[in-house]
């Protein structure tokens, strides 16, 4: 049975080989990018333990994305379905509107470490493409992002932003013309460039150095969160729940990060469930998906019975992904973490009654399913029950896509 270490870092519990578990992981990738895999690698292992380094991050971190985020109380919403109270941390009040502006910022001070002058990144919902650009307009970076045609027809607003900040939209027409096939394109043009560019990919997925890199600038989150949780209550809870939604898994790895050890504390993730009565969906650990490598490493994904990656569904653009971070699958696999999904209809119910009832807290459709969960588990529990929501991205980016669902006009 594998099992969770204590007191070792989440991102550091994997084998000589980079696989966490010992299956799930590894760095599986063209030859070619052995040398600037190992370069990077070598790279951020010296950097992440460099107290010059990490005080320039957290420079970033606090002038430039706005850390920490607020952490509060919805009172509206817990006293509307009485049972657990319910906590957000406002991870979408961050510059930019979500989490991905943590990763961005590691990457391009590692870039400039590096000595690169390009740096290239995936998108789907747009908010990693956006951080980037932001990042490297800021770095002197020539940013290039590659997003899929779909997804840059879902998320206009910030395609809008990216170009605004002088970063080429690279449009992606194969396949399901998703964050899938835009993760894809953009190793592959890493690889034609990496002598003078640099890579950063937008979740935790693809090579382990890619996951260590992500999970790392994002636990950001959780060590903040830790000390306004304690401030807020005195102590942990004995009782609480996190909440977050799951695609690739870099919002959650990084909401979960100063947890691990805590047995009274839940980790919940929600994946993309699809529309109602559909055979599609995102949602590989929910729906025994089997283990298949997708972007260099080992992971569940879905697929079909001869192993071709099959097109999944989902009104979040961010969550729309057929594989899932290793973490997520080591966490599942200890059984430190639970999943479970929740539909598109789910989310769109759960972004109305928060947005109604709370007003500061207007949730993107990836955070909405997380909403979704606890609105349905709320009612259930104990008041002593503490239940806290990671709103990792703002609705803005979403306005064409909801108000169509909901029939208005913009």
């Amino acid at each position: 049975m594998i099992e969770l270490q204590k007191g070792i870092p989440l991102i550091d519990q994997h084998d000589e080989h980079g696989y966490w578990g010992g299956k799930f992981g590894g760095s599986q990738i063209a030859e070619s990018l052995n040398y600037p895999i190992e370069e990077l690698t070598r790279e951020f292992e010296k950097l992440r333990y460099d107290e010059k380094f990490i005080a320039e991050r957290d420079h970033y971190f606090k002038n430039f994305v706005g850390a920490p985020t607020p952490f509060i109380k919805l009172n509206n919403l817990t006293k509307h379905l009485g049972g657990a109270q319910i906590y957000c941390k406002l991870v979408s009040k961050a510059t930019g509107g979500a989490h991905k502006a943590y990763n961005a910022v590691v990457h391009a001070l590692i870039a400039k470490h590096l000595g690169k002058t390009f740096i290239g990144g995936d998108t789907g919902a747009g908010y990693a493409g956006k951080m980037l650009s932001m990042v490297s307009a800021h770095f002197g970076l020539k940013a290039k992002i590659f997003m899929g045609a779909k997804d840059i027809e879902r998320q206009q607003i910030n395609v809008f932003s990216m170009r605004s900040y002088g970063a080429e939209v690279v449009p992606v027409t194969s396949g399901s013309q998703t964050l899938v096939n835009a993760v894809s394109e953009c190793m592959r043009w890493w690889t034609a460039e990496n002598e003078t560019a640099h890579m950063c990919v937008g979740s935790t997925v693809g090579p382990t150095i890619f996951v260590k890199i992500c999970a790392w600038s994002t636990a950001q989150i959780a060590r903040e969160m830790k000390k306004q949780v304690i401030a807020a209550f005195g102590e942990i809870p004995k009782d609480m729940k996190l909440i977050n939604c799951v695609g690739g898994g870099s919002s959650a790895a990084g909401f979960w990060n100063e947890w691990m050890d805590h047995d009274n504390v839940e980790l919940i993730g929600v994946e993309a469930g699809g529309p109602e009565g559909s055979k599609k969906h995102a949602a590989p650990l929910t729906n025994s998906s089997k283990l298949g490598v997708l972007h260099g490493s080992t992971q569940y994904v879905i697929q079909d019975s001869d192993g071709e990656i099959e097109e999944t569904e989902s009104i979040s653009a961010g969550l729309d992904y057929p594989g899932v971070s290793p973490l997520h699958c080591f966490l599942k696999e200890t059984g430190r973490a639970r999943y479970t999904s929740a539909t598109d209809e789910e989310a769109i119910e759960a972004f109305k009654l928060v947005s109604r009832l709370e007003g500061f807290v207007s949730p993107s459709l990836e955070p909405a399913h997380a909403f979704a969960e606890a609105i349905k588990i709320a009612p259930k529990l104990s008041k002593d029950t503490i239940i806290c929501v990671d709103s990792c991205g703002d609705s803005a980016k979403d306005a064409q896509i909801i108000a169509q669902r909901l029939g208005y006009k913009l």
